[in-house]
Order: structure tokens, then sequence, then C-alpha cells
């Protein structure tokens, strides 16, 4: 078996400098070629490729390969000159040697663009990539980089948008004319997307047609509950936003708890609307209903009524909403709750209704077993 162990040079520089007309083939003529390159220019890389040549060479001979070392270098002004000068090249060796298959030895990525050219005379067993110590970092993070820019989705993701940020800041800029407002709002952009890509918002959205598709021809009662639950939400918004826009001026702090506390008991109803809506679908699919689907509802509630008292708390003692008045109770009447008394029973309330919802989710999980072990 004869093997042509063959350094391509694309940008000529071997047959330039040394003074030699290509192709070289031959121990002694490629041992000649490396010393007179040498001697012109120490710090070319071209010398190390010649040495690998000749270093595979010696590897396949002990092994009993009848191997050809051989340099191949572009001598053209143009690249399509190069390359066309290269194939006239391999052309020669390939008659003169009459070789089995190729090893292609290069030393830069401009030189890998003639592997083609080889494989389509010779079958190429291996491309031997050598790479100067000194110079490793470099030509890894050229190789890293033309990996990534091949990669459409690499490009989509990191590209478009550093495109669209590069673009948008020198209006942004010229708009507001001032750098920290232009920078902030490009910050603030960067870290939507970032949260968007890391939480997966796309992958989401992606499926949420499907989803719906399916719930609407499956006949889900959850697809309505969901509707009712975003309009109860919109609606908890707009509350909360008209008492916000109540209290003038309150500051920031204020206005939050103020926003909360009257869109809480809306988001709260939106919140039972959507996990009653999921317990029905499951009892009507599987005739059963787990523990966990069926806490939801409580959850839902019992948080509501923990943030309606934190929120009321401290929309209170800002004075904004008037103190809780008790109906009269038995032995006890009418009262005034003070603001911790009003945060206490709150806070209690949804401990409560917690507790029943585990009391209830717990009480239908043992009926399940029981059944089960029945039907075993």
């Amino acid at each position: 078996m004869r093997t042509l162990v063959v350094c391509v040079d694309r940008a000529g520089d071997v047959a330039r400098k040394a003074d030699v007309d290509p192709p070289i083939a031959g121990r002694e003529a490629v041992e000649s070629l490396v010393v007179a390159l040498g001697m012109d220019d120490p710090e070319d890389s071209s010398v190390n490729c010649l040495l690998e040549v000749l270093r595979l060479t010696d590897d396949l001979r002990a092994e009993g390969d009848d191997a050809v070392p051989a340099v191949v270098s572009g001598v053209a002004d143009t690249a399509v000159g190069a390359d066309r000068s290269a194939a006239a090249q391999l052309d020669e060796l390939v008659a003169a040697h009459d070789p089995d298959s190729a090893i292609v030895v290069v030393d830069t990525a401009e030189d890998e663009r003639l592997v083609p050219v080889v494989e389509s005379r010779l079958p190429v067993d291996a491309v031997d990539r050598v790479v100067v110590r000194q110079a490793r970092d470099i030509e890894s993070t050229y190789y890293l980089l033309k990996q990534f820019l091949a990669d459409e989705e690499l490009r989509e993701s990191v590209l478009v948008p550093l495109g669209a940020v590069l673009l948008v800041f020198p209006v942004l800029l010229t708009v507001t004319r001032s750098l920290a407002a232009a920078v902030a709002s490009i910050t603030a952009v960067i870290g939507v997307f970032i949260l968007y890509k890391g939480l997966s918002v796309d992958e989401y959205l992606a499926d949420l047609p499907g989803q719906a598709r399916d719930a609407l021809y499956s006949g889900r009662v959850s697809i309505v509950t969901y509707v009712i639950a975003a309009g109860l939400a919109l609606v908890g918004t707009f509350a909360g936003a008209l008492g916000v826009s109540a209290l003038g001026d309150p500051g920031v702090l204020v206005a939050a708890m103020a926003f909360g506390y009257r869109s809480v008991p809306w988001l709260a109803l939106a919140a039972l609307a959507g996990a009653t809506g999921r317990l029905i679908d499951e009892y009507i699919r599987d005739e059963t209903l787990g523990a966990a689907r069926l806490n939801l509802p409580f959850g839902a509630i019992a948080v509501g009524l923990v943030v309606r008292g934190f929120t009321g708390y401290f929309v209170e003692r800002a004075g904004v909403l008037a103190p809780l008045h008790t109906p009269p109770l038995p032995l006890i009447g009418a009262a005034v709750l003070t603001p911790e008394e009003r945060l206490a029973s709150f806070v209690l309330l949804g401990v409560l209704v917690s507790l029943v919802g585990i009391r209830v989710s717990s009480h239908f999980a043992a009926g399940d077993e029981s059944t089960d072990a029945v039907r075993r």
C-alpha cells in the first residue's frame, strides 16, 4: 500500500520563500526544503508542517507502508489560480507515484480549503492540522468562532440581538440625549431577553397554540376557566390601578401595597377559577382527584388572604385605609381592629384555609387508596 503524505500550502509561501518549483516529492527533497525554508524564515509555521510530514512518513514506513512525502504549493496571484495550480501538482504526484490514499497535513484554516481538491483525486485517510504551541490558543479561538458562525441557532440567538442593540443604541441616544437613559433602556431589554431565553418562554409560547387547539378539540373545561381567570386577572389589575390613581402621589411603597390590596381578591379568584378547571378536567379524565391538585384551590384562597392581610396592614398604617370594624358579636359587641390585629386575623384565616385544604386533600387521597385496594 502506498500513501501520499502531502503538505498543502494554498498561499504559496513555501514555493516563494524557498525559491523552488512545486510539487516536491521524496524524503531528501522535503528535508532540503525544510532547511531552505527554515533558513529564510525560522518563524514560519510551514517549517513545522513539513517536519510533521517527515515524521508521519517515518511512522508509516515503520508500519510497512510505502509512504511518500510531498509538498504542494499554490503558485498564482488569485485564490482560484492557486487552487488550480495545486490541483495540477496533485495530478503530477498521482501520475508519478500512483498512491492508494493520502494523508493531508495543514497548518492553517486557509490551507484546509484544499482538502476537497485532494479528496477529488485520492481517498483521504486523515487530515493532520499542525498548530504551533505558542499560537494554539489563537488558532483554537478561530476554529471556535468558525464553528459558532456555522450554527444557525446560535447566530440567531446572539448575533441578531447584538446587531439590534448596535442599531437601536444610537437612535435612543439621539432621541433621549442622555447616555444613562440609553444604556439603561438597552440593559433592560437585554435583561428581558435573557429571562425570555433562560426561562424557556419561547418554547412555552411555541407550544401554547397547539395546547390551546388540543384543549378546544378535546372539550376541556379548563380552557373556559382559564379565559375566566384571565378576565378576573385583568379586572384585578384595573381595580389596583384605579386604587392607586385615587391616592395621588403616595410614594412607591404605599402605591405598590395599595395596588396589591385592591387587586389581590380578583387575582385570588382568577387562580381559584384556573385551579377549579384543572380539577374538573382531571376528574373527567381519571374519575379521581389527586391530592396535590385538590389542594390548589385552597392554596390560592389562603395565599390571597395572607397577601391581603399584609398589604392591608401597610396601607392602613400609611393612613390610606380605614380601620376594620367587626360586626356586633355576642358578649363582645362591635369592635375596631388595630392594624396588627387585622394582619393577625387575615394570616390566621389563611392558615386555617390551608389546613382545611390539607385535610380535604388527604381525605380524598385516603379514599382513592381504599378504592384502588378494593379494585385490586
